[in-house]
């Protein structure tokens, strides 16, 4: 469909690809999209490794020390879950224009690092795939507590990373309601708000808004093409607690 004459999509479903790819692919390219197409990496890749890693060190917290409230914590987490983002979207504005950071890329990266579901996903694969002796051997030997999680955990949850990272990546380069109140100034935009830019001054071009929602695929076709296995076995290995 991003291949075909904008009004030819209302002709009948097109199966095959048409004669005016050249001319979409103007069409977008007019609206900064590279712009937008690298604003849009840098928040998905420094969101997905940020929320990792706050995921991953959480996770490990809960599922293997022991501390007073930890309980009572992990179930403030769960909870949470159960919260619509929209419902905390108001003061997350206020708190980032408070602190000066509202129309950037700042508060596209943090909104979603401290993910709870991120938390509860780690702590179920780290509880049931990682045995206590592995911990305390490391102790005996000397290693610290971070020294321990980043070289002897950090390989043995390794498809429940790459799960997660994938969903998290999705997530972000996908996200549109964040983006939409947080930013006003068209050099931030992401792919999503960008695509309502593709247009001419007297007509919609819906054919090029299709070809720029295919061409925003790319990341996430490479991404899951590599890591389908890992993925559906750490959803496997997830799902179930020792």
């Amino acid at each position: 469909m991003g291949t075909h004459y904008s009004e030819d999509l209302y002709t009948g479903v097109k199966l095959f690809f048409g004669k005016y790819f050249v001319e979409n692919f103007h069409a977008v390219m007019r609206q900064n999209f590279l712009l937008y197409y690298a604003n849009s990496l840098i928040v998905a890749c420094c969101n997905t490794i940020g929320g990792l890693l706050v995921s991953a060190l959480a996770g490990y917290a809960f599922a293997k020390y022991e501390f007073k409230g930890k309980k009572m914590l992990f179930a403030v987490v769960v909870a949470t879950l159960a919260i619509p983002q929209q419902l905390g979207l108001v003061g997350f504005v206020m708190e980032m224009r408070w602190i000066g950071m509202n129309n950037t890329l700042f508060p596209l990266i943090v909104s979603g690092m401290a993910n709870a579901f991120g938390v509860f996903w780690m702590r179920q694969f780290i509880e049931s795939s990682v045995p206590d002796e592995i911990i305390e051997s490391g102790r005996v030997d000397g290693c610290k507590e971070f020294g321990i999680f980043f070289r002897l955990i950090m390989p043995i949850i390794k498809p429940a990373l790459i799960t997660i990272f994938l969903l998290f990546f999705l997530w972000s380069w996908n996200n549109y309601m964040t983006p939409l109140v947080m930013i006003s100034d068209q050099k931030y935009y992401t792919i999503p708000l960008s695509i309502a830019l593709i247009s001419s001054e007297y007509r919609t071009d819906y054919a090029a808004r299709i070809l720029a929602l295919s061409m925003g695929t790319i990341p996430i076709l490479i991404l899951f093409s590599f890591g389908s296995k890992h993925l559906i076995r750490g959803l496997v290995a997830g799902s179930v607690k020792g």
